[in-house]
């Protein structure tokens, strides 16, 4: 049981665990607050999101339906391991579920079997729809990692053990997801994290050279450099991504993290050269 991370502290806590993050639009005040309380809170709940693709599924997060208004959870986790932040607060993901459950959850012992929906987990959990169709599509190890360090953070975070972390198919009678996860196998590995402490940040890999990034280049250094620049709190211009090919986006986030060295001019161009590079890894 605790008051919920403020957004900046739920963010810290990702990046901590050596997730990659990418902020959509104003997800820090996109929320459901209105229809209800946020908080106390007590896990983390696992979905999927019975969808392909990143940016559809990402929209599909932070907008909802007509019936079922978004945002559907606080972070959608793509297949190649980003985690992409939709949401802050309430959100649609958890809905009525098994209060014998929550109960479990707030002692960490061995979950009952879901029988009945009369409980709000919208008020009680944090969420990460995770993208997968739910319909036997394998799960990348990548995103997998990426699913087990997001909900560690949150434990970590709150002092909470591994036991915090549930599927939405242990909370709510009759649903499935996330398919194909075995849970106790999931939990075993955000023990084993919890147990290993933060992830450390990644060593610098060396400056590739300034011509990698440049327009019309496509190639996994850019990829790396925006994965960086979002770790550091400058992937500001992504809608989505980052990606391998070289874009405006890329170029601004460069900029802006040029720009917070204290750089002017030519130095801030929205180029990376070698200091650029090493100061990203630093």
């Amino acid at each position: 049981m605790a008051t919920p991370l403020s957004a900046q502290q739920f963010l810290d806590s990702l990046r901590a665990e050596g997730v990659t993050v990418t902020e959509v639009g104003a997800w820090r005040n996109h929320n459901r607050d209105h229809k209800g309380a946020w908080g106390p809170v007590h896990g983390v709940m696992i979905h999927h999101t019975a969808t392909r693709g990143t940016e559809a599924s990402v929209e599909i997060c932070r907008d909802g339906y007509t019936s079922l208004p978004g945002p559907l959870c606080h972070g959608v986790i793509s297949q190649d391991g980003g985690v992409h932040l939709v949401g802050y607060g309430r959100c649609n993901h958890a809905g009525l579920g098994d209060g014998t459950v929550l109960k479990a959850v707030i002692a960490e012992g061995p979950l009952p079997p879901d029988r009945v929906a009369d409980t709000d987990g919208n008020a009680r959990f944090y969420g990460f729809e995770c993208v997968n169709d739910g319909r036997g599509e394998p799960w990348p190890d990548v995103q997998v990692e990426a699913m087990v360090r997001a909900a560690a953070a949150i434990c970590r975070a709150h002092g909470w053990s591994a036991r915090s972390v549930i599927a939405h198919r242990e909370w709510q009678p009759g649903k499935p997801d996330p398919a194909g996860i075995d849970m106790d196998q999931f939990r075993a590995r955000v023990a084993a994290v919890l147990g290993g402490g933060p992830k450390p940040a990644p060593a610098a890999p060396p400056f590739p050279g300034a011509g990698y990034f440049r327009p019309g280049q496509s190639n996994d250094y850019i990829r790396q450099l925006g994965e960086r620049l979002v770790a550091k709190g400058y992937g500001g211009a992504y809608t989505v991504g980052p990606g391998p090919a070289w874009g405006e986006a890329d170029r601004r986030n460069v900029e802006a993290f040029q720009r917070a060295q204290g750089w002017v001019g030519p130095d801030a161009d929205g180029f990376p050269g070698p200091e650029t590079w090493k100061r990203l890894w630093a």
